[in-house]
């Protein structure tokens, strides 16, 4: 069995890589190269955690296996260590046999970014110059980096619940050479991508401030009763996602087809749009949202391609098992 330490991944892999393999994943989820497994997951009554299992096969990539982790909410203040925590078991698909293990922190946040990045990139307007964020915590800061590499974008704008961790933002704007402004919620209309990455349950982008022509990536919806952005607006929106059957059930959409605001049938794929089967964006003043509920087989993708960088590199621990 070959192990990829957690010390490892930031060595090995880069938003690139990990851009890479989720765009294929996504494209091999909507040919029906690839399907998940059922997700497992549930409040454990300890550390207030949530713990649970993500999988999946896809044929095409040759990834079996699962994500197993979950969120700790105490883990920052208590211990220094980051919210959450997972690792990645991969198996070989001709033999059931364990093929990898790998660290899952640093993946999970690379794999998250890059899906939303994904996005942008086949959904966004291509003159979109400003990008605003809702959320300001450890995550947002890799989705920023990500979707500043999808469009030529000449500012960033933020809001979050707790201001005093825009800073957060800032930093990342500094670092490429951009103006960061923290605005009301009103101010995000000037956006033309919004991307949200809050564990909120309680909607905060609501439908008045996005504009028409916006791209909203909404990321931080992976559990029933969570909710980022307001029902209205993805009744207002073309809205496309990873999984339509976690996206109705688990994702931002749920409560907009649970209020009758929104059909099953209305939400597509991203991967159809990847593999041209789907248009898109289909005019300038069209408001899209992409439903990022998170699914195990972008895990396993970005995990597949960590262990054959570790192998390539020499940086990969083989133990017998």
């Amino acid at each position: 069995m070959i192990i990829v330490p957690e010390t490892q991944i930031a060595n090995l892999i880069g938003r690139q890589e990990a851009f890479d393999a989720v765009q294929a994943v996504f494209a091999s989820m909507a040919s029906g190269d690839a399907y998940s497994f059922p997700v497992i997951r549930e409040a454990i009554d300890h550390e207030d955690a949530l713990y649970g299992f993500k999988g999946g096969f896809d044929r095409k990539g040759q990834s079996l296996g699962l994500k197993a982790g979950g969120y700790w909410p105490h883990n920052l203040e208590k211990r220094g260590l980051i919210n959450h925590q997972s690792t990645v078991f991969l198996f070989d698909p001709d033999t059931g046999r364990v093929r990898a293990m790998v660290g899952g922190n640093l993946l999970t946040a690379l794999r998250t970014a890059a899906a939303s990045s994904v996005s942008i990139k086949h959904l966004a307007r291509k003159d979109a110059k400003v990008i605003g964020m809702v959320g300001a915590g450890h995550q947002a800061t890799f989705q920023l980096r990500a979707a500043l590499e999808q469009r030529q974008f000449e500012k960033v704008i933020g809001w979050n619940l707790h201001p005093e961790m825009l800073p957060n933002l800032a930093k990342v704007a500094e670092e490429a050479g951009l103006p960061f402004e923290a605005v009301k919620r009103p101010g995000l209309r000037d956006a033309d991508v919004i991307v949200t990455i809050t564990s909120s349950f309680e909607p905060s982008l609501m439908s008045e401030h996005v504009s028409d022509g916006t791209h909203v990536a909404c990321m931080g919806t992976d559990t029933i009763g969570k909710q980022e952005v307001e029902a209205n607006l993805i009744a207002r929106a073309t809205v496309f996602t990873d999984e339509i059957a976690q996206a109705v059930t688990l994702g931002e959409s749920q409560h907009a087809v649970a209020q009758g605001l929104t059909l099953e049938s209305d939400i597509h794929q991203i991967g159809d749009v990847i593999n041209g089967v789907h248009p898109g964006r289909t005019s300038e003043d069209q408001v899209t949202v992409f439903d990022g509920t998170g699914v195990g087989l972008q895990d396993l993708a970005v995990a597949d391609a960590v262990v054959d960088l570790a192998v390539a590199k020499g940086l990969a621990v083989e133990v017998d098992f």
